[in-house]
């Protein structure tokens, strides 16, 4: 009755095989080898291999390309930082302000603090109170990697530069 666990027959403190810890998705930890610090303003698309972090403001798209071999390109935006434009990369932890749409292959954070403005395409989401989206999510599985194509071009409202200068300002 009382301490007894599992089925009828089960040994005492026996694990069962179906009773394993599920293994949780997780972003590998690598060295940031980039850095756009909070007084610096890049106009123009950034591309970036292994790990950059983010708290200055980009005008552009933010492309992370994968190389054989390599950990998955890391984006880490901190809540000083903000970008306009098209987000690509492999795993990334947001707590600043994005206003373009995101596409994320293995595992997005939004922390607290991080407002996204657009339509977001992710096979692993963490969501922490606090954070804003403000688009469409859109889960990727590995049968249908396209799915970013079906994203609206656009969200509706006010998506526009003063969304990033505001955020700035506040900081």
């Amino acid at each position: 009755m009382f301490g007894r666990t599992g089925k009828p027959g089960d040994k005492p403190h026996e694990k069962r095989p179906d009773m394993r810890p599920e293994k949780r998705p997780s972003i590998k930890a690598h060295a940031l080898t980039s850095l756009i610090a909070e007084d610096v303003h890049i106009l123009g698309d950034v591309y970036f291999v292994s790990g950059i972090r983010i708290d200055g403001r980009v005008t552009g798209n933010l492309i992370g390309r994968a190389v054989q071999g390599q950990p998955l390109a890391l984006l880490v935006l901190s809540e000083k930082g903000c970008i306009e434009g098209t987000v690509s990369c492999g795993d990334a932890v947001i707590n600043g302000t994005v206003v373009g749409d995101m596409d994320v292959d293995h595992c997005l954070q939004l922390q607290s603090q991080s407002k996204v403005s657009g339509s977001i395409r992710y096979r692993h989401l963490q969501m922490d109170m606090g954070a804003s989206v403000r688009g469409q999510l859109f889960k990727a599985d590995d049968r249908a990697p396209e799915a970013m194509a079906a994203m609206p071009a656009e969200v509706s409202g006010p998506l526009t530069s003063a969304v990033c200068e505001a955020e700035v300002a506040a900081l």
